[in-house]
């Protein structure tokens, strides 16, 4: 009993303020991006990761061949279960298929308003697989990216957004504000350039352009998803929204540099969350 009342003692002393960051997004049973990349870049980053499924997804390296839909009304209950029990310190929102779901995910920010939301508008997978109804473009326009802090778009999802084509990133990144969000990083991942290069409008705070040397890698599977999660974790951390995508941008392209560490599949292979614990 002795021994007990020590160990609680001891616990309690050293205890952290541990960030919880919740997804809402779709499950990838290969584990490079969805639900499982965004758990790992939490874990990776000291944050606690906790996940309401969007999706069930047949997929693994090579390409997407199945997606069965989580009812709406599921979704949701998924996501009361945590805010009713548990302090939510950042949301990161990725693969929403269906206009429902997206409208009951809207209904439940707008109930928790919970301090930091990252979007990551997730429209097409690595390997050219449509994962978004057209409805659902119009719905996550209208009804949840006006909720976000920071919206996440590559070149291809920001066109579908604005339907305009991207001739200028610092252009088409302050066009994206109209739609409602704080912040909009645009990234240039599909630019064939020498620099990996994005974009980040804030409304009211101007524009600033992040820049890297192109890791020359195939393992880029769950990049997105990879970059929007580790936002969401350090704005759940207290970094500003501008520090946060810089960090967030060091650390995937540290992942990228360490993804050939992997062995994973036969086609775009995941880049690796967990150098950062590799390396101490």
């Amino acid at each position: 009993m002795r021994g007990a009342k020590q160990l609680m003692s001891i616990t309690g002393k050293n205890k952290k303020n541990i960030p919880n960051v919740l997804s809402i997004a779709g499950s990838d049973p290969s584990g490079g991006a969805g639900i499982q990349a965004d758990l790992k870049s939490f874990a990776a980053l000291g944050c606690y990761g906790m996940a309401a499924i969007t999706a069930l997804t047949v997929q693994n390296t090579q390409g997407v061949c199945g997606v069965h839909d989580v009812p709406a009304e599921f979704v949701r209950a998924q996501i009361d279960a945590i805010f009713e029990d548990i302090n939510v310190s950042a949301v990161k929102i990725g693969m929403l298929s269906q206009p429902d779901i997206i409208c009951h995910v809207a209904d439940a920010l707008e109930k928790y308003k919970p301090e930091f939301v990252v979007l990551d508008p997730v429209m097409v997978s690595t390997s050219g697989d449509p994962l978004i109804s057209t409805g659902a473009i119009e719905a996550l326009k209208e009804r949840l990216i006006p909720l976000a802090d920071v919206i996440t778009p590559n070149i291809p999802e920001a066109e579908k957004l604005s339907r305009k084509a991207v001739l200028d990133m610092e252009d088409a990144a302050l066009d994206l504000l109209s739609l409602g969000s704080n912040a909009v990083l645009l990234k240039g991942g599909h630019l064939k350039d020498v620099y990996a290069c994005d974009v980040l409008a804030i409304r009211g705070g101007g524009v600033r352009m992040f820049r890297a040397l192109r890791v020359d890698t195939p393992n880029i599977h769950g990049t997105g998803c990879t970059l929007s999660s580790a936002i969401a974790a350090y704005l759940a951390k207290g970094e500003r929204i501008s520090e946060a995508c810089e960090k967030a941008k060091i650390f995937l392209t540290n992942a990228l540099k360490s993804s050939g560490e992997l062995q994973v599949g036969h086609g775009h292979g995941p880049v690796h969350h967990g150098y950062v614990c590799d390396r101490g």
